[in-house]
């Protein structure tokens, strides 16, 4: 009797578990590690420059994280994501300035005091959804900027504070090199943490509520409790991102967190993909060399014919926003879900090559 070697054709799981495991295949999570220790040795080949971009990607991405939670998982909206990321930063050198609790636990619990100032401005998502809920949090926004402007006794008002840096055991991560670690190891906990609450029930009734909102409360799922906790969520990753943010700079200023840094925020999410945990990262890394990428340009175009026809030089910061602007719309346009989506279907090709289906 002839035997036949079966090909396996598609995924085949027989489990919930099976299909909500965070590495599919044992290839992808050696990849992952893999990929991991690399990063950890950046700091043993790069450059201070190079460190600095990928610790600004670090802190930047774990902000973003909490805003994909609330708009690409939850559905709900936020423009004024910022606001909270300033919270989460005034509030670690606030702790650590003024009543002396190290940096070390300063950092997580800026996180918790952001997350009860999420709570209470998501308050209006358990009436309120669509553009009068974006314009709740543009109120947000404005509330919380003219709070850090007028409040001095915590932010040092519009003069500033400072944040001291990161120490452990009388050890001050204050070089790039040192602080790249200290960012990395928030950055896999924040993703680790939001991967897993994602597998959770509380996260599943987070998708649900997006999904459809209708058939969610018929299902029993709380709307009122499960898009505020998703507030509190989105605001306690911004807070962590924000300080370290502020010991990474050693100050932190009111001018920084403006609605353009929302919109920026916004942005990341978009290009990386809604509702994907990869693809936080990658809009991410694309949002920040995306200012990188236009000084390169300008430079390069620096002297010619379009230069002296449109002056760069001097409007520089203005081609940066123009930038912004538009790779959003083309993204909107051509690449609605995302470079997380357009990995997905490199992956795929790639798994099925040479097999076209």
């Amino acid at each position: 009797m002839a035997t036949h070697s079966l090909i396996p054709a598609g995924e085949y799981k027989t489990s919930y578990a099976a299909d909500t495991t965070i590495f599919p295949t044992v290839t992808s999570r050696n990849a992952a590690i893999l990929a991991l220790i690399l990063v950890a040795c950046a700091p043993l080949v790069f450059d201070r420059y190079i460190l600095s971009l990928m610790i600004q990607i670090g802190y930047l991405s774990i902000a973003a994280l909490g805003l994909n939670i609330l708009v690409g998982f939850t559905g709900q909206i936020s423009i004024g994501h910022a606001a909270f990321f300033g919270f989460g930063a005034f509030s670690s050198a606030w702790l650590n300035n003024v009543h002396g609790i190290p940096v070390f636990f300063a950092i997580p619990l800026a996180g918790l005091m952001t997350t009860a100032a999420g709570l209470i401005f998501g308050l209006p998502a358990a009436r309120l959804k669509g553009l009068y809920l974006a314009i709740a949090t543009l109120a947000a926004q404005y509330i919380l900027q003219d709070f850090f402007a007028r409040a001095s006794w915590f932010s040092g008002g519009v003069a500033g504070t400072v944040a001291y840096p990161f120490s452990i055991f009388g050890y001050a991560f204050d070089t790039d090199a040192r602080y790249f670690y200290v960012v990395l190891s928030y950055m896999v906990l924040c993703f680790v943490l939001a991967t897993n609450l994602m597998r959770s029930r509380d996260g599943r009734a987070l998708v649900a509520v997006r999904d459809h909102y209708l058939s969610a409360e018929m299902m029993g799922i709380n709307l009122t409790k499960y898009r505020t906790l998703s507030f509190g969520i989105s605001a306690f990753f911004a807070g962590i991102g924000g300080a370290l943010y502020a010991h990474y700079l050693q100050f932190v200023s009111v001018e920084g967190f403006t609605i353009l840094f929302s919109i920026q925020f916004l942005g990341m999410i978009i290009i990386g993909g809604l509702g994907s945990i990869m693809g936080t990262i990658l809009g991410t890394i694309f949002m920040v060399l995306l200012p990188e990428a236009m000084e390169w340009l300008t430079s390069s175009l620096a002297g010619g014919a379009i230069d002296r026809a449109l002056s760069l030089k001097n409007n520089i910061s203005y081609l940066r926003e123009m930038a912004i602007g538009a790779v959003i719309v083309l993204f909107l346009m051509f690449e609605p879900d995302g470079l997380a989506h357009r990995w997905k279907q490199i992956k795929a090709y790639w798994k099925l090559y040479p097999f076209a289906h």
